[in-house]
């Protein structure tokens, strides 16, 4: 679980709180992924977070019925390289979920896997198609405009950063820098990079609007986590 950020761009909204531990709903923002994955049979989630705050995760978490591990990053290593380090603190081998911690995804994991494993792929990654942040205008060629739409899905997927790791795909990561530049591309050529379609709930929480409106969510859906 990725919870490097700072939260910058909340602001006040943060309380001084790294962003994976943001108070949504009345519990931090990352026990609400940590409570789905312990409902898909999860007992154990290793947080890459930046170093001295260890102690903190632990105990925000401490209450979320699952063993929570630390993995503190020496220095920023980059969404490839802190999935790798975190990594290295695994019992079990085998297929590993990596993700966001601060996001709300209400993504099938036992379906992911479970497509990850079919395919035998190196990696498999969740794509989206989350709602555009415009309305769309009907253009002609003579620039009459003929119609307007609400805001609706974009027409295409992109990645909910979200991924199911076999052992290959995870040992090809690198120690420093972001996998989707490096080794990802690779694994399009060689055709051992899936996608898993995701068309349920994906809330970004990056600002403190974005934070009100996952606030608001997990208060009007309480439900969310069953």
């Amino acid at each position: 679980m990725l919870a490097g950020g700072k939260a910058e761009r909340m602001g006040a909204a943060a309380a001084g709180r790294p962003k994976s531990l943001v108070v949504v709903g009345g519990k931090p923002l990352l026990a609400w992924q940590v409570g789905r994955l312990r409902g898909a049979g999860v007992s154990r989630v290793i947080v890459s977070c930046a170093a001295g705050q260890e102690e903190d995760f632990e105990r925000d978490l401490a209450d979320t019925g699952v063993e929570i591990v630390c993995a503190g990053e020496p220095e920023r290593l980059g969404r490839g390289g802190a999935i790798r380090f975190a990594a290295s603190l695994r019992r079990e081998s085998g297929d590993v979920l990596a993700m966001n911690g601060d996001e709300l995804v209400a993504v099938d994991f036992t379906g992911l896997l479970a497509r990850h494993r079919a395919t035998g792929a190196a990696a498999t990654v969740t794509v989206a198609r989350p709602l555009s942040q415009f309305g769309q205008v009907e253009v002609r060629d003579d620039d009459v405009v003929t119609g307007f739409h609400e805001v609706a899905p974009v027409p295409y997927w992109v990645n909910c950063g979200i991924y199911a790791l076999s052992a290959e795909g995870l040992a090809r990561f690198p120690e420093l820098g972001d996998h989707e530049t490096t080794i990802f591309p690779e694994l399009v050529t060689e055709g051992s990079l899936h996608a898993f379609r995701h068309e349920g709930l994906w809330l970004t929480v990056n600002t403190p609007k974005e934070l009100r409106r996952a606030d608001e969510h997990v208060t009007a859906h309480p439900e969310w986590l069953a």
